[in-house]
C-alpha cells in the first residue's frame, strides 16, 4: 500500500551550546521549501513483462501520478528527469534519482529516489515534489537579474558583515530553480559564498529572480573540533613521495592522492607542502592528518568500494595549523582544514581519526544525497557524519574524546543526554538556533544507529543488535541511494528500513530490529 507522509522540515562538529533542547516542538518555517507530499512506497509493483530498463521507471510513475497530487493532463516526462542510476552490485537493486522541473526549471528539493529490485519489482520511492496546484509562479518563469547580478547580491551582504572578501574556494555560480519560499512558488537563484578571508566562510543564499531580494540564507560550512609521532605520541608509519634528495608530505597510491601542507602563519591555502630530507616527521598534527586522512580513505574502499568522497578518487587535501590557537577543523567543500587548538579547549585537531571521518563523510554525503545543512536533514548530515567517523575504529561510542581537554567528549552516541542532545524525537530542540538544531538533533540518529549495532532497551523498548559492521552498511546504502536533500527524520527511518531490506530481506531479523530502534527514539 503506498504510504504518503507530509515533509517537516525543521530548521560541523561545534561545540556551542543551546538552549531548550528538551523543550516542547514549536512551529516554524521551512526555508528550505517544505516540499508536499513526502513519498515513500513500500509495496512491491511489478512492470508489465514487455516493460524493460527506465520504461518500467515512466510505468510505475504514472501508475501513481494521482497519489503525487500531480494530474493525469501533466506529462511525467517533462516534470521528471532521470539525472542518475546505479545498481548495487550487492542486491542487484537498481536505483534511480529524478529531478522535478516546471517547464524547464528544476524545483529546489524536488529531487526522488525510485528503487528496483533484481526481480524487477519497484521496492520503494523516497523524495519530494512540488504538487500541480503550487506549481504556478505568479511572476513567471523568466528572470529580471542575471546570474552575476545575483551572484554579487550574495558578495555584498556579507561583505556587509565581515568586510571585503579574499579569493573564493570555488568558482561563484547561481542556478536558477523554482522555489517553494512562505508556501509560495517563486522563481530563485541559489548561489554560495564560500572563502577563507577574512575568516572561513560558505553561506547558502536564496536570492529572488524578480528583484534581486535576499529570501533566505544559511551557513553550510561543516565544522569539525578535533586533534597524533602524532599528537599523542603515537608512532606511525605512512606513505610518501621522494621528490629529489626531499621527502613530500603526499600519498599517490589512493586514488589521486593525498597531500598535507602546512599553512602556519597564515599563508593563503593550502600552504606549504610539508617535506622532510630523511623521511622522518616531526610535526605531530601533520603526522594524524596525513596517517588518519589515508584510514579514512581505506575504511570507505575496503567497506563500501568507494574511491574517495566521490567516489570517483578525487584527491584529498589537508592544511594543519591553520589559524592562530583555532579550535576548530573543517571540509570547506574543497579541502580539509585543521587548527592547533588553544591548549585549553582542545588539542590540535587532525588528533582524533574520528574528527577526519566525521569531516571527510561530509565530503561524501555532499556528493552523493546533498543534504541540506539545515534542521533535520542538516541533523541527519551531522548524525551520518558521527556514524561513518566514529566506525573507523569504533574504539567506543564516543565523538572527539581524543582532542578535548575542558570535558571527556563532545558527544556519547549510545547516551546523547550527556552532552545535551535529546535520545528521542520527542525531545527534539525546535528553534532556529545552529541551523535548526543541526548539532542538537543529530543525537537522535546516533541514539537510533547505537541501537542498531550494539542492541539495548530505550524507553520501554527493546532491540537486539546486529553489530556494528552490518549496521554501518545500511547506513551508507541509506546514504548513497536513498536519502535526498530535504530528507527528514521519517525518510531516514524509510531509507534504513529499504537498505536493510535490501542488504538482508523484507522479512530478515535485521529489518525488524532497524523498524524497533527507530520505532525507541520515536521516529515513525
Amino acid at each position: 500500500m503506498l504510504k504518503v507522509w507530509a515533509s517537516i522540515i525543521t530548521g560541523a562538529f561545534l561545540l556551542g551550546s543551546v538552549q531548550a533542547v528538551y523543550a516542547a516542538p514549536q512551529d516554524q518555517s521551512a526555508p528550505l521549501g517544505n516540499l508536499a507530499p513526502k513519498l515513500i512506497t513500500e509495496e512491491n509493483w511489478s512492470a508489465p513483462q514487455a516493460v524493460t530498463g527506465e520504461d518500467k521507471i515512466w510505468k510505475y510513475l504514472e501508475s501513481k501520478q494521482e497519489n503525487f497530487q500531480i494530474g493525469k493532463s501533466v506529462d511525467l516526462k517533462k516534470q521528471l528527469k532521470i539525472i542518475g542510476q546505479t545498481t548495487d552490485e550487492k542486491t542487484g537493486t537498481q536505483h534511480y534519482r529524478l529531478q522535478q522541473h516546471v517547464e524547464g526549471v528544476p524545483v529546489y528539493g524536488g529531487i526522488q529516489t525510485i528503487h528496483i529490485n533484481k526481480e524487477g519489482q519497484v521496492t520503494s520511492l523516497i523524495g519530494s515534489l512540488l504538487p500541480e496546484q503550487q506549481q504556478h509562479v505568479p511572476r513567471g518563469l523568466t528572470s529580471q537579474i542575471s546570474e552575476a547580478e545575483a551572484i554579487a547580491v550574495a558578495q555584498k551582504d556579507t561583505e556587509a558583515d565581515v568586510g571585503k572578501l579574499g579569493e573564493p574556494q570555488m568558482a561563484p555560480k547561481a542556478d536558477l530553480y523554482v522555489y517553494l519560499h512562505k508556501g509560495q512558488p517563486v522563481l530563485a537563484y541559489v548561489t554560495e559564498v564560500n572563502v577563507l578571508e577574512p575568516e572561513p566562510i560558505r553561506t547558502r543564499y536564496f536570492i529572488s529572480a524578480d528583484d534581486g531580494s535576499i529570501l533566505f540564507k544559511y551557513d553550510i560550512l561543516t565544522h569539525a573540533t578535533g586533534t597524533g609521532k602524532g599528537v599523542l605520541g603515537d608512532l606511525k608509519t605512512f606513505t610518501t613521495t621522494q621528490s629529489g634528495s626531499t621527502y613530500q608530505l603526499k600519498d599517490t597510491t589512493r586514488g589521486q592522492g593525498i597531500v598535507t601542507y602546512s599553512a602556519a602563519k597564515g599563508q593563503p591555502l593550502p600552504g606549504t607542502l610539508l617535506t622532510s630530507t630523511n623521511n622522518i616527521w616531526n610535526d605531530g598534527a601533520a603526522v594524524d592528518a596525513h596517517a588518519y586522512t589515508a584510514k579514512v580513505y581505506d575504511f570507505y574502499k575496503n567497506k563500501f568500494g568507494r574511491n574517495s568522497i566521490d567516489g570517483k578518487g578525487s584527491q584529498l587535501i589537508s592544511s594543519v595549523h591553520a589559524y592562530d590557537k583555532w579550535n576548530n577543523a573543517q571540509w570547506n567543500g574543497k579541502q580539509m582544514l585543521y587548527g592547533d587548538g588553544d591548549g585549553v579547549t582542545f588539542r590540535p585537531l587532525s588528533a582524533d581519526p574520528d574528527v577526519i571521518g566525521h569531516e571527510l563523510t561530509h565530503g561524501v554525503t555532499e556528493n552523493t544525497a546533498g543534504l541540506e545543512y539545515y534542521g533535520e536533514s542538516g541533523a541527519l548530515d551531522e548524525s551520518i557524519s558521527d556514524i561513518m567517523g566514529n566506525s573507523i575504529e569504533g574504539k567506543n561510542w564516543l565523538i572527539g574524546d581524543l582532542v578535548t581537554l575542558s570535558r571527556p567528549a563532545l558527544r556519547s552516541m549510545e547516551n546523547p543526554k550527556l552532552y545535551g542532545q535529546p535520545d528521542r524525537y520527542q525531545d527534539r530542540y525546535a528553534g532556529t538556533s545552529d541551523n535548526g538544531g543541526v548539532h542538537t538533533n543529530s543525537g537522535i540518529n546516533n541514539k537510533a544507529f547505537y541501537l542498531i549495532a550494539n542492541g539495548g532497551t530505550h524507553y520501554g523498548v527493546t532491540v537486539n543488535g546486529i553489530g556494528r559492521d552490518a549496521a554501518v552498511q545500511i547506513f551508507y546504502n541509506a546514504l548513497i541511494y536513498y536519502l535526498t536533500p530535504t530528507s527528514d527524520f521519517s525518510a531516514m527511518r524509510a531509507a534504513a528500513i529499504q537498505s536493510a531490506t535490501d542488504l538482508y530481506g523484507a522479512n530478515s531479523a535485521q529489518v525488524d530490529i532497524v523498524k524497533k530502534a527507530y520505532t525507541a527514539v520515536g521516529v515513525n
